[in-house]
């Protein structure tokens, strides 16, 4: 195992300190059939990603494809917008190596699972593995290096879809806890502890307890309850002094997929009826 990376004192620090193989550049001319996985910072600049350092990353891995003799696959760990490794990835290692993806290298997305306070300890016993490749070979290669290292694993046909997974992950992390802070500003207006109210809704909550509910997509949710509670807690949150943006988005997302499910049944129904008169 060859680590790559361009501060110098980490490089040192690997070396001195672990006894491993780091360096400052991507050498492949003597190596053999090898997986190289693209870790790279992708930081957010506003509301986009920031690609530079990721693409400068890609383009010395093309550089160092098109000098060696052997067949690489290139992994995607980085958290990066769906489609990055089939779109900038490809392009960029194809362009750089002179090669196709797919016949002179391998491709696929392979999202890490790590979190800060104890991502040695997640590296080493994964909870959940995923890939993504469009190729089986490719994909058969990743679980077989990565199985090993136990936890679930999951494979796709796409690596979008492995890319998909990482952002909802970490921004369905981030939803929750920032509901959550909305919940606590409100309760200590109104005088409630929240840890034990917390503590029993993720108890008593479907949401919070059944895996499979509210995953779907593509519906609004409905009922007596939801709705009017939703509305309801907005105006309740505002008495007491507090405003609720990601709840008030909550409303205004579900009003918006009872808008489109509409359009696509009344277009439906459009279709059937000018297919009847046609046929009549």
């Amino acid at each position: 195992m060859t680590f790559i990376d361009t501060d110098t004192s980490r490089l040192d620090e690997l070396r001195s300190v672990y006894g491993l193989d780091a360096r400052a550049e991507l050498d492949l001319r003597d190596e053999l059939d090898s997986f190289v996985f693209l870790t790279l910072p992708t930081p957010n600049v506003g509301w986009e990603y920031d690609l530079r350092a990721f693409t400068a990353g890609t383009t010395s891995v093309g550089q160092a494809l098109a000098d060696s003799p052997g067949r690489h696959t290139v992994v995607v760990r980085s958290t990066v917008p769906p489609g990055t490794t089939e779109g900038l990835v490809r392009s960029v290692l194809e362009r750089c190596s002179g090669r196709v993806a797919g016949v002179g290298f391998g491709l696929a997305a392979n999202p890490e699972f790590l979190r800060a306070a104890s991502a040695e300890e997640d590296f080493r016993s994964p909870w959940m593995t995923v890939v993504g490749s469009r190729d089986p070979e490719t994909v058969a290669g990743l679980v077989g290096l990565l199985a090993s290292f136990g936890g679930e694993l999951r494979t796709f046909d796409s690596p979008a879809e492995a890319e998909f997974v990482k952002c909802a992950h970490n921004i369905f992390n981030a939803t929750k806890i920032s509901f959550w802070n909305e919940m606590w500003l409100v309760a200590r207006e109104v005088g409630v502890s929240l840890d034990p109210v917390a503590a029993t809704v993720a108890r008593s909550a479907e949401g919070s307890f059944n895996p499979e509910y509210g995953i779907r997509g593509g519906a609004p949710y409905g009922g007596a309850c939801l709705p009017k509670d939703t509305c309801g807690f907005v105006g309740f949150a505002a008495g007491v002094g507090v405003d609720m943006p990601l709840l008030r988005a909550v409303v205004a997302t579900n009003e918006r997929l009872a808008a489109v499910m509409r359009r696509e049944v009344e277009g439906v129904v459009g279709r059937e009826a000018v297919g009847g008169a046609g046929r009549a």
